[in-house]
Order: C-alpha cells, then structure tokens, then sequence
C-alpha cells in the first residue's frame, strides 16, 4: 500500500494501518525533506493551530503540554514524538513527490510514478491500494492576487507560506494584507518588534477569542488517568464545538450579533468593530478565526498595531495607495491572502490509460471518488479540527481492507445511480475553496455522498454502518 504525505494525515494513517492492519504492507512517500506536511513548511512569526490541541492531536496520543492553543514548534515536536513512538518514521521514503496514478482493471492494481526530488528519476510503484494524505493545498506556492504597480514597492513583499528566514522587520513599518488566520496571527506577533503593524483588509471576519490554556483540562489531568484525562477533555471540546456551530447556523442573526458583541467589548473603544470586526456574511458561512487570548485585541488597543478596512488602488514606491485615496507607507508588506488548492496534492489519475477528471466525481463518505477503486483520500473538518475526520476515516478505511480481506475481494469501487443532486465539496464561501469549486469532487445531497460537517454523526456511521451499501461495489481478481 502507499500512502501520501506524512504530515498530520499520513502519520495518523502509518499508526491506523499498524494498529488494525498488522498483516498489511505500506510505505509513505513524503515530497519534502522532512515530516510534518504544514507545521514543518510554515515558518512565519506566531504560527499556532486554530483548533484545540485536545481535538487537534490523535485520538490514540494525549496532548498533554498545558496550552490548548499551541504554536507551530510544538505541534512539529508532538508529531515528530508520535512517529517515533510508533515507529512511523521509519516507513516514510522522503524527496518522493507521487505524480500519477494508473490503475489496471485487470490487474486490481495501481501503477505510481514516483519522482525522486533530489535526482529527478522517475520510478514505478506498484501497490493495491493508494491513500492520499496530501490534504488538499499547494504546498509549493499560495494564493497571491495580481496588485497593481507591485513591482514599483521600494520595500520587501513576502508571502506567509515563504517566510523568509532573514527577513528584518524590527522597528520598520509592516503592513499585513489579509484578514484571515494567517493575518490575525501575523498582526500581534509582529507588533511586538515592528514599529507598527497595519492589518488591511478588503472585508472583515468574525473572530473569537479564547485562553490558551484549558483550566478544565488541567483539572482533569490532575484527578484522572492520562488517557481518560484526555478522552473527557476532547469530547467536551467537541461537544462545545458542536453547540457554536449549530447554534450559528440555526441563528444567525444573534450569533452575528453574540460575536460582533464579544469583539466590541474585547477592543474597548479603542478601534471601531463596525466596520473592521462585523462582517457581510453569517457566521460559519466562512470559518472562524481564533485568537488565543485575545492578543489581536490587546495589539490594537496599545496602539502598536491597527486595522484598515479598504480596498487596494496600486502599490506605490513607499507603500499602497487605497481607493479611498490614503497611502499607507511601509518598508514591508505581508501578502497574507490565502492559500491555493491543489486536490490530492495534484495527482493525475487515469483508468486503463483513461484520464480520470476527478472534478466529475462524487465523494463517498467524504473519503473516496465515485468511480475511482481502491483509492482513499483524508481531508478534515471545515468547522471542527483536521484531526477528528482524518481518525474517522482512517478507522473506517481500515475496517474496510479488514472486510475485503475476509471476503477475498481485491478491489473496491464507490459508484452512484446517477440521481443524486450535487453540491459543492466544503459548503463554505471562503475566497480560497470558491477559486477551487472547478478543481475539487461533488458531493451529493444525500447519505453516502453527502459531507456531514458532524463529529458525532461520523463517529457512528463510519464506526457501524454496512461496509456492503450498494454504492461501495467490489470484485475479485480472476
């Protein structure tokens, strides 16, 4: 078996597949240089997680640092730990970027071309079954707008995903472009060695904040076993999750009011939340941000830092020149514009020498692509953590190969009856996923192709449900 990627998907893939698979062969092919998939590419200052480490970390490891909120370093420290642990690591083949995929129906087997990074070689795999655990971004560049007159800045343009380890920024004037996690993140941490930071922003977003520590974890840690310890902190966190998020969606008009109001108190007058903190859009209609601690808030009310909402007219030599007619003079700008998406890390697919165009398909328990076999991919939540779907999946996955195996099956095929209504993959309006719409599978509007954005209705239909439905079809090798 091959997985792909190993960072927090595939890692959790290496422990699912050892500890319910042991009879199953697998190696993990990792493009970079090291593990660790986003919390090993992303350098810029503060980079911290935007979920809870007790939902964020593996149902199987317990966090136990005492902040929930943790920073990029200590993520890549909890991930490296776990492969080690288990042994992992010694199954990940780094500098191998998996390119295409070609599946032999004759065979029941797929064919992967695997290009050594370092020599450029291009070898051959051939495995029975393929997981992808590449998430769904590219890793190689972002997501940058064309500015006018970029070109004519006399300072420095880095993007976050490239963060340039010399870049000096002390005591010079920043200007942060964005109004996403990345730019929330950005804006405190670099206040505090900048002369002043300016969050511009074309449209705001709704942020919460939250401690960085979890006094009830605390408690519990004290009282109880480790393990048990963190199984009530992660179902209590989940449950809390949960409860915002139906509470959004079922009310918008006061949860816009409740979090626009929560924002308001934390910035004291000090800065305007109407327009800067009151978005166009209902809540969870685009994800929420988290700050730990409130310390956006704390930035902007010391003056270090402060946020503009406008749009862009053109970059100019000292800084951008705004449609509202302001120049706003910088010695660094910081294009925190988003992410570009790249599905399965850009795999090409083809059947029989087929191409496949995986836009065309349908996902099956947000895990697979109508009419492609033996192919499973891990992508997590858009309003719970990456984590808690990525376990999901992995569990039921395994159940699945255990299944086949006592049936003597060498090949599974999701296929729909072609009468299920379609709708986008991740139901959100975030700039980035409504770029990818084109790129990314359907889902449909019913069970097994619907995404359930629902722990708790995951949880016990891929733990219980039929492995044999009637839309996952299987076969045998002659």
């Amino acid at each position: 078996m091959v997985v792909v990627g190993a960072g927090l998907s595939g890692i959790g893939a290496g422990y699912h597949l050892r500890t319910h698979c042991p009879d199953k062969r697998y190696a993990i092919f990792e493009a970079r240089s090291s593990l660790g998939g986003t919390w090993d590419l992303f350098r810029y200052p503060g980079i911290r997680s935007d979920s809870d480490m007790y939902t964020l970390g593996y149902s199987f490891r317990p966090w136990t640092s005492p902040k929930a909120i943790a920073d990029g370093s200590a993520i890549l420290a909890y991930l490296r730990g776990t492969a080690e642990h288990y042994g992992i690591d010694r199954k990940i083949q780094y500098g191998q970027r998996v390119e295409r995929a070609s599946w032999s129906r004759r065979e029941h087997r797929w064919s992967v071309q695997v290009r050594d990074v370092a020599s450029d070689q291009v070898r051959t795999v051939r495995c029975r079954f393929l997981l992808m655990c590449a998430g769904y971004y590219d890793y190689d560049r972002g997501y940058l707008p064309e500015f006018p007159g970029v070109e004519r800045f006399a300072g420095r343009v880095v993007h976050p995903q490239h963060w340039p380890a010399d870049l000096d920024y002390d005591q010079k004037r920043v200007v942060v472009i964005g109004s996403g996690a990345t730019a929330v993140t950005l804006v405190p941490e670099l206040a505090k060695r900048a002369a002043h930071v300016t969050m511009l922003q074309r449209s705001p977003t709704y942020i919460l904040s939250r401690p960085d520590g979890d006094v009830i974890a605390d408690w519990l840690r004290e009282h109880l076993p480790e393990a048990s310890a963190y199984a009530v902190t992660r179902w209590k966190n989940v449950i809390l999750t949960m409860g915002l998020y139906a509470y959004c969606k079922q009310f918008p008009q006061q949860s816009k009011r409740l979090l626009v109001d929560l924002v308001r108190r934390q910035l004291r007058g000090r800065v305007e939340a109407d327009p800067h903190f009151t978005p166009s859009y209902d809540p969870w209609d685009q994800r929420l941000c988290l700050v730990p601690n409130g310390d956006l808030f704390k930035s902007l009310r010391s003056g270090k830092s402060s946020v503009i909402t406008d749009q862009i007219e053109t970059f100019t030599e000292r800084g951008v020149l705004l449609e509202s007619g302001r120049e706003l003079e910088a010695d660094v700008i910081v294009t925190a514009t988003g992410l570009r998406v790249k599905f399965l890390g850009g795999l090409r697919v083809d059947l029989d020498g087929e191409p496949v165009d995986l836009s065309k398909t349908m996902t099956y328990r947000a895990m697979m692509c109508s009419g492609v076999p033996n192919l499973a991919f891990a992508i997590g939540y858009t309003n719970a953590s990456w984590t808690l779907k990525c376990d999901l999946t992995f569990e039921y996955f395994c159940r699945l190969l255990n299944h086949m195996q006592r049936r003597g099956y060498t090949e599974f095929c999701p296929r729909t009856r072609g009468d299920v209504e379609e709708e986008d993959l991740m139901g959100l309006s975030s700039g980035y996923l409504q770029r990818a719409v084109h790129l990314l599978p359907r889902q449909g509007k019913v069970a097994p192709w619907r995404v359930y954005q629902n722990y708790a209705l995951d949880r016990l239909t891929l733990r219980h449900t039929k492995i044999e439905d009637g839309s996952l079809q299987f076969a045998r090798s002659a």
